[in-house]
Order: structure tokens, then sequence, then C-alpha cells
């Protein structure tokens, strides 16, 4: 029987019998299938196939959900790593605050998302990775991010100056305890005391250890890389500029093989030629659009915390009220997709990678998300032909009912 359309922001949950997707333009790890067909049985894809000349036999109808979704793209759920909040919302918050930023975000397309912390005091950051840790036990959370205290002052961006600290290796193995083996990545000025060491600390205990609000030179950089950092935090943004004599974090982190780099897509951040150049240099392999979001993302304009300091948002743009500097994003990973592929006519199977396969594999979780096979979770995006969100499933429950009006 056919599903009828719903209207967006309306939860389903997963049918008892299977769901046949038909007619979409399905994007693969190999490419794209001009006329697909995806089934999903209960919380798993269990199909994927090329939609047969002239149809195919489904079974009997009462016992499968057909949803004609032709003209439409259908593409994995995305996975973001890096994200503060949403919906009005923070992950510095109580744990309904941290549910609806997730729920917020979810309705934008990412089904697998990290809760990124703000420099705070240690005791502080302590009790919010317990808190974070138990929503990601129960499956609201894929694990969480620590981006700070451990950054440089000359490259804080919108961090408390008088709260950052060095990366002692004993203060960094206190927050991944904190979080119960929830802790995801740790965002490190790796040239600052201790910084080495602690990479190699979150290294040996399979925590990404990610370079960003650096002041580190090239060869610094290097030395890091050579310790076991794998991630550029929001290359570009937090660091020294990239210069010809003195190349800086930049170069270091676009060169090497091993580090895949974070951009945030949401015109602000990044020139178009910034994400352009790294996209070429990095290849689409190595490329994570993340959000760095915060409480307004998904709201509107307005004054919002980002941990103890105050944001303006003034249309759309996150800045400190004092000083000014950029402060997150309210960017939906939906967005930077559309930007991606309409503004910075990046090819949509590199921007799918981007925003998850890539990220997933990171995550360790590349055999459960972020590409549309069978076996992985039924997350997925239905998107129209401008690239707006028609539709969220999340394993194999409606997120965001199919609007195909």
């Amino acid at each position: 029987m056919a599903t009828p359309p719903g209207t967006r922001g309306t939860a389903q949950s997963a049918t008892s019998h299977p769901q046949v997707l038909t007619g979409a333009k399905v994007v693969l790890p190999t490419g794209t299938i001009p006329d697909g067909r995806i089934t999903v049985t209960g919380t798993k894809i269990t199909a994927v196939t090329a939609e047969p000349p002239h149809g195919a036999p489904l079974g009997a109808a009462d016992m499968i959900d057909v949803i004609d979704v032709s003209g439409h793209w259908l593409v994995p759920g995305f996975v973001d790593l890096h994200n503060h909040g949403g919906g009005g919302a923070s992950f510095a918050g109580s744990a309904q605050d941290v549910l609806t930023a997730v729920r917020t975000h979810r309705s934008h397309g990412t089904t697998t998302l990290v809760a990124s912390t703000v420099t705070d005091d240690m005791d502080v950051l302590v009790r919010q990775a317990g808190l974070l840790s138990e929503l990601a036990e129960q499956g609201d959370l894929a694990g969480i991010h620590f981006e700070g205290p451990f950054i440089s002052p000359c490259r804080k961006g919108a961090h408390s100056e008088a709260l950052l600290r060095d990366p002692d290796p004993a203060e960094v193995r206190k927050l991944v305890d904190a979080a119960r083996g929830q802790a995801r990545m740790v965002t490190l000025a790796t040239e600052l005391p201790g910084g080495l060491d602690s990479v190699r600390l979150l290294a040996e205990h399979g925590v990404i250890a990610a370079v960003g609000h650096t002041d580190a030179t090239y060869e610094q950089t290097v030395q890091a890389i050579e310790a076991g950092a794998t991630v550029a935090t929001h290359l570009f943004n937090a660091m020294p500029p990239l210069g010809h004599r003195a190349p800086g974090p930049i170069a270091a982190l676009l060169e090497d093989e091993r580090v895949t780099v974070e951009l945030v897509n949401d015109g602000t951040h990044l020139h178009p030629a910034a994400l352009a150049l790294a996209f070429r240099h990095a290849g689409p392999g190595r490329v994570a659009f993340i959000t760095d979001a915060m409480d307004a993302a998904g709201t509107g304009d307005g004054r919002y915390l980002l941990g103890p300091l105050e944001v303006e948002v003034s249309e759309g743009v996150a800045r400190l009220v004092e000083g000014g500097s950029i402060a997150g994003s309210t960017l939906t990973q939906d967005r930077a997709f559309q930007r991606a592929v309409t503004i910075d006519r990046l090819p949509v199977e590199d921007v799918v990678a981007a925003l998850s396969a890539n990220p997933a594999r990171l995550l360790g979780l590349a055999d459960r998300v972020g590409s549309l096979e069978p076996g992985k979770d039924a997350d997925l995006v239905l998107l129209d032909d401008a690239f707006e969100v028609r539709g969220v499933m999340r394993k194999g429950a409606w997120v965001v009912a199919p609007d195909l009006a």
C-alpha cells in the first residue's frame, strides 16, 4: 500500500513490515543509482537495488509499505562530529536541553551526532561529561567532543581566556575518564606544554586527538601528527593563516594523508575559495563537514550563551558580544549540503562523503552508519531537486515523515 505524504516534523514509529522506497536517485559509495529502490526492514536497510524497468513484484500488498519518491534524492543520514547545540538549547545544559538540540538537528538530517563541550571549569566539564555519557549510552548521542580548555589563548575564539589551561595529560585523562568510554575527540593546541604527551595519551585510549585553536608552527603541527593527531578542528579557523614563509598548521594538516579536516560550510567561516582549496588538496576522502552549531541553530537571531560568554546572533551569524569573534554557527547539515552542491558546485557524491561516510569512519561507526548499504542502520535523508529536506529516517522510523507534495 502507498504511504501518504506526511508533514515536516511529524515523527513516526518504525513499521512492523518492510518499507520500500522506490524511484529515487540513490547515492551509494560506488556512485549514484539514477532510479533506485531501498528496502527497510525494522531498523535496518535490507536491500539496495536499481529499479527494474517495469517494476517487480514486491510481495503481498498488505505486507509492504511502498513509498514512491521518484524525482527525489536518497542520501545517508548526516554525521556531525562537532556540534554545541541547537533549537535554543545547549549541550552544556540539562538532559532535556541536550535532547531538544538533538531533535532539532535530527529534523535537518543529522541522524548521528557528537556533543561538543565548550571551555569551562574542569569540575563543570566533568559533571557535564557524566550527563552526556548517559545520553550516549542510551543511544541519543554518538559520544562527546571536548573543545577546550586545552587551547591557545592566542587563538581562543569564543572561549573564555580565564578558563584556559595547558593540556596536562593528567587533566586530559580526567575528562576522558569522566566520559566513561564515550569520549570521541579532544581538541588541543598541541604546541602547549603537555600537548604532545596528551596526543599520545588520547591515541592510546582510542580517542581522536584534534589540532585546533592553535598557534602552532608547521613543524610543531607535523610533530603532533606524528604523535597521533588525526583531525584538524575547523580548518583555517582559530589558527595562523597560510603563509609562504611560515606555512603554519594549515599546510601540515592539508598535506598529511592521515589527517581529516573539518570544514564549516556556512558562507561565514570560510570563503568559497578556501573550501575549494581544502577539497582539492585533501581530496573528498579527507573532508568532514561539521556545523560547530550553537544554541541558535534551527531558531533565529537574538542573544544566547556559549559556555559563560554572551553571543549576539544577527542575520544568522553568531558573534561574541564582547570582542566580536565568530562564536560557532547557526548551521544545520542540510544547509551545508545544499550550499556545497548549489554554490560550491561540488559533486553530490563528494558532499555525501563529507557529511556521512568520512565522519562515520572517523568515529569507528562505518559498519553501522554513513552509507546506504544492506545491513546498516536505516538512517537516510530524502531531498528534493533543490536539495531541501523532504524526509528524515533514523533506524527505520521517520523523524520527518515524507513530504512529497
